[in-house]
């Protein structure tokens, strides 16, 4: 991300759908790599103690079967990679790294007492604009995927980029004598990605099972159970259930738990109960080296021991 994009040797690597976008918009790619490298990082992160951890979204953009089957595992990833990608966007323009757009425009109202509208706001239309451009190409273009899935993966992408949406809000900085805040400067700013992806993760846990029929004149994504509620633009949807993830199958993209670390003392998800399926787990000793005793050695340093303890690691069988 920190070179500069070349049409003949960067671009050519993309799908065909993002080529031309791509060509078109070379001072955007360095914040759209980034983007995808926060959605790699904030993905595992967020499935860090679930039987599917995430850990296939490294083979990007040649997706496995637990990412390309209409799972609800597929529709959380192309959901934050929406909202990482416009996010990433929408921060380059108001710290200055695009030359076609700015800070945001400026919002009306009053920001409250003592403050004042200043600083430069995310620009979230622009961000919005070419990040569905970007993300929405491959699914729109008609070239790869099922009408099901394309129609999914849109509904997904839009649902990240609402949830981005929502998050803009008031941020504000203090000025005055000793800090006594007598006058706020305050933008619009959006929240952090890690937020972002938290929600996300919380309308992965509440997806809605949906098939893809005709209602009228279209199709559209109906809830699979008849009496289930109508699909919203907030609703993560899928459309076929996931494997449990407890052995590995290829097929359906399952790597499987085995020598996975659980935590033998976890109620949750990260519980070797559940993490290691049923199937036990095997625990081993460690001796591990850590800073200890640290004092304060005047100026200005800290200054450590090292020291060794012994460590329980439950792994899975």
């Amino acid at each position: 991300s920190g070179v500069a994009w070349n049409e003949s040797q960067h671009c050519r690597l993309l799908v065909p759908e993002q080529l031309q976008l791509c060509r078109r918009n070379l001072e955007v790619m360095p914040s759209i790599v980034r983007a995808a490298r926060h959605t790699r990082a904030l993905c595992q992160h967020a499935f860090a103690d679930m039987r599917w951890n995430c850990s296939s979204i490294q083979r990007a953009p040649s997706f496995g079967p637990d990412l390309l089957r209409g799972t609800r595992e597929a529709a959380f990833v192309h959901a934050l990679a929406a909202a990482a990608v416009a996010h990433g966007i929408a921060r380059a323009c108001a710290s200055g790294e695009l030359p076609l757009c700015s800070c945001g425009p400026g919002p009306s109202g009053h920001p409250g007492t003592g403050g004042r509208w200043g600083g430069c706001g995310d620009n979230l239309g622009y961000g919005l604009q070419l990040g569905a451009a970007f993300a929405d190409s491959s699914a729109k273009s008609g070239r790869m995927g099922t009408p099901a899935s394309k129609a999914m993966n849109l509904h997904n992408s839009a649902v990240g980029r609402t949830v981005l949406s929502d998050s803009l809000n008031t941020k504000c900085k203090c000025h005055g004598v000793s800090g006594s805040c007598s006058v706020k400067t305050c933008w619009k700013g959006l929240s952090s990605l890690d937020e972002i992806a938290s929600d996300l993760k919380s309308k992965y846990l509440a997806a809605v099972k949906v098939s893809h029929r005709l209602v009228g004149p279209r199709k559209q994504l109906i809830p699979k159970e008849t009496d289930a509620r109508p699909v919203t633009e907030t609703d993560l949807v899928y459309l076929i259930n996931s494997p449990d993830y407890c052995t590995p199958n290829l097929q359906l993209g399952s790597l499987g738990t085995q020598d996975r670390q659980c935590n033998k003392s976890s109620v949750g998800s990260a519980s070797c109960d559940l993490l290691c399926c049923g199937r036990g787990y095997n625990t081993y000793t460690e001796e591990v080296l850590e800073r200890c005793r640290c004092r304060y050695r005047w100026c200005c340093a800290v200054v450590c021991r090292t020291c060794p303890r012994r460590v329980h690691r439950h792994v899975c069988k």
